[in-house]
């Protein structure tokens, strides 16, 4: 099926059982895997980090080019009108596939896969998405400006990418009701290195944690790394619970999601005139009309064994619609609202545990709080005719944000627990971009068409963070993946951690900062030669280590031990349960700030953890130049210690270099221990905490 030939050596095809142990036995195979499905991970946000359009400047952003891995694009969208644009850049090497489908000097390249070889009647055999998904994450890295972009008159405003000057090239990896496909992804990015890209923007990921050598991004973003290529990747929406992140290569910058400030709301007035205000994305209007209302629970459909203590629920295929027809009807859990417009009703109010994100439905609809839910039900039952209305969605300022979203994967990493996981938080709550005009903006039974939705997932602070990454890739071409990684990290916001009992594992090293990171003072460099001697030592032999690196690399004289010697914009200690705190960091930093500059370092941690940093004074007589220190943390043993959160600060009195430090232990044996199986092997099974991205709806599987 594929020949991967252009940035690494390998191939896809078909084969039987017993090719597959014969290929396996074969010295020249370094490994056969099996090609496994991954999942998709689903403008005021860039306002709201500060990169406001009069910061976005510089002529370079046309030289920069995003590689995106997701679902095709729909290239007719305003967010990519060329107007303006030059030719794509010299070094641009790809094409346009697929029938049915142009691409012009904005969307300058698009290709897709499909290993499986079948189609769904809904998809098109081409680049061009029918799901939405793929869209909105290119238009939020690079899509161009739009005025008056709204979601059916909700968010009305300037919708724009985080660099609005920059090519686009999309590789279509994802199908609709077949996922994502390994051997599909890894030619994918094995084509985006060869054709140019600079940035590459992958908003999907697996369910479980897979050693490097079996996980298909991290192979195919570590042979973007050796090409100068940052890969940024989604955290994941199995949170909040722990160990649930995605994407976790350290080289890879992997993104939490956190809200904006903004919510969506819409209204309930009830016939007796009480005001219940609810989340929900609602661009429907009733004009004030009200229409009769109705509880779930008594409008059972009887004829397929329901019964009220199942239709108050609202279940697909348990309303009666003759009771429903042209009625409210009150539910007393949330939905996609679909039952209730499959059987004809008129809107839906649903009370239910209040989450940190907002949906859309394909009907008038809202989402309140079980205490609001009481005082619906008590109406309808002491009203011979109850009544009510739902008002059209408002905006409503959010003055705590950001925080990050319950869903967003958090850390620490399954693998590579050295490694602090995520890396920072981006805006993926609420989020407003293009879409595709064939993919309802809602549920199933939405016949609507849209140029621009609102949906959250990490899939949607994932392609921020790739707009971050490009608009300091088009001010510093000629730094490495680590340093534009290493740039977003150290200037981050901080976050509140009152607001966050997870504190890092939920946000890592902040919230990010585009403008800031352009100007950073120091950053933490990394080469294709420190992520080998990382693999290395956390236990990688020659064989596995090829199995990512594709090359002759060897792990010979290279010692196991633990990682925290990689160059990395982070400091993260996990211990046993019971064991003493003493842990050594080494890290190396590059000038990139002024020429003549002296930094002082400082060091908090809670407790009585000691915290000492050697030398406390780097200077500085050259932009370049490079200086090492070293961390040294110290503290009688911790048992029972959640997460401790500490930071270490280089300052030259102009710019402040932040790098989080967190301790934490576990007990052997336990859910979430790190070492006590095979974590090729290791599944979580938390399966209250899956999330589904379907049709723009979030929510609970």
């Amino acid at each position: 099926m594929y020949s991967y030939k252009r940035s690494f050596n390998g191939f896809a095809a078909k084969l039987s059982d017993d090719e597959v142990a014969r290929f396996s036995e074969m010295k020249e195979v370094m490994t056969v895997i099996p090609n496994r499905k991954l999942k998709l991970h689903t403008t005021r946000s860039w306002d709201f980090m500060g990169l406001t359009q009069g910061k976005l400047g510089g002529s370079k952003q046309g030289d920069i080019i995003v590689g995106l891995l997701d679902t095709g694009v729909w290239p007719e969208a305003e967010s990519f009108n060329d107007e303006g644009f030059g030719p794509p850049p010299a070094k641009w090497q790809g094409t346009c596939q697929g029938a049915n489908f142009t691409c012009n000097k904005k969307l300058i390249g698009a290709r897709y896969y499909n290993s499986d070889g079948s189609y769904d009647i809904t998809e098109f055999q081409s680049p061009r998405d029918t799901i939405g998904h793929g869209t909105h994450t290119a238009s939020t890295a690079a899509g161009v400006e739009v005025a008056g972009a709204s979601y059916l008159g909700l968010a009305e405003g300037v919708a724009r990418g985080g660099v609005p000057g920059a090519r686009i090239a999309m590789y279509k990896v994802c199908w609709a009701n077949r996922g994502c496909g390994l051997a599909d992804i890894l030619a994918a990015f094995d084509d985006a290195i060869a054709d140019g890209v600079d940035i590459i923007s992958v908003s999907l990921g697996s369910d479980w944690p897979s050693q490097y050598f079996d996980d298909p991004i991290a192979i195919g973003s570590f042979h973007a790394m050796k090409k100068g290529i940052l890969t940024s990747n989604s955290a994941g929406n199995s949170g909040p619970f722990p160990a649930s992140v995605s994407n976790f290569a350290p080289w890879t910058l992997t993104v939490a999601a956190s809200d904006i400030d903004r919510n969506f709301v819409a209204q309930v007035v009830l016939g007796n005139g009480q005001v219940l205000t609810g989340l929900s994305i609602n661009s429907f209007d009733l004009n004030g009309t009200s229409y009769p209302l109705i509880w779930g629970g008594d409008a059972a459909n009887y004829t397929v064994g329901a019964n009220p203590d199942i239709s108050k629920y609202c279940f697909d295929g348990a309303m009666n619609s003759y009771q429903v027809e042209g009625k409210i009807v009150f539910c007393e859990l949330a939905t996609d609202g679909s039952a209730i417009l499959l059987a004809n009703g008129v809107g839906t109010i649903m009370a239910d545990f209040i989450p940190d994100y907002t949906s859309n439905y394909p009907l008038p609809a809202t989402l309140i709080s079980t205490d609001d839910g009481v005082k619906v039900l008590d109406y309808i039952r002491s009203t011979k005719n109850p009544v009510a209305t739902i008002l059209v969605g408002e905006t409503w300022v959010d003055i705590v944000a950001p925080v990050v979203v319950s869903f967003s994967s958090r850390g620490p990493s399954a693998i590579s627990p050295d490694i602090l996981k995520p890396d920072l938080t981006a805006p993926g709550v609420d989020i407003l971009a293009a879409w595709s005009p064939v993919s309802p903006p809602s549920g199933f039974g939405d016949t609507r068409s849209v140029k621009y939705n609102i949906i959250s997932g990490t899939s949607m602070s994932c392609p921020h963070a790739s707009g971050a990454a490009a608009y300091v890739k088009a001010a510093h071409p000629d730094w490495s993946p680590a340093a534009i990684k290493s740039a977003l990290m150290t200037t981050a916001y901080v976050m509140d951690p009152r607001k966050h009992a997870d504190l890092e594992f939920a946000y890592g090293s902040g919230h990010i900062n585009p403008v800031a990171a352009v100007d950073p003072g120091l950053v933490f460099d990394a080469s294709e030669a420190d992520y080998v001697n990382f693999l290395c030592k956390q236990g990688y032999n020659t064989s596995t280590l090829r199995l990512v690196t594709g090359d002759n690399s060897v792990c010979d004289g290279i010692e196991l031990g633990r990682g925290w010697d990689l160059n990395y914009p982070s400091f993260s200690l996990y211990l046993l349960d019971g064991q003493q705190i003493m842990g050594v960091f080494t890290r190396t930093v590059t000038n990139v700030g002024t020429a003549n500059s002296t930094y002082t370092a400082s060091a908090y941690m809670p407790g009585a953890i000691s915290v000492t940093v050697e030398p406390s004074v780097l200077t500085f007589s050259a932009v370049g130049e490079k200086k090492s220190f070293t961390v040294k943390v110290n503290r009688p043993k911790i048992t029972q210690q959640p997460i401790m959160s500490g930071t270490i600060m280089w300052n030259d009195g102009v710019r402040k270099v932040r790098i989080p430090l967190v301790v934490y232990n576990y007990i052997p044996g336990s859910p979430y221990d790190l070492n006590s199986q095979s974590m090729s092997e290791k599944k979580f099974t938390f399966k209250d905490s899956s999330i589904y991205h379907k049709n723009g709806i979030l929510g609970h599987k």
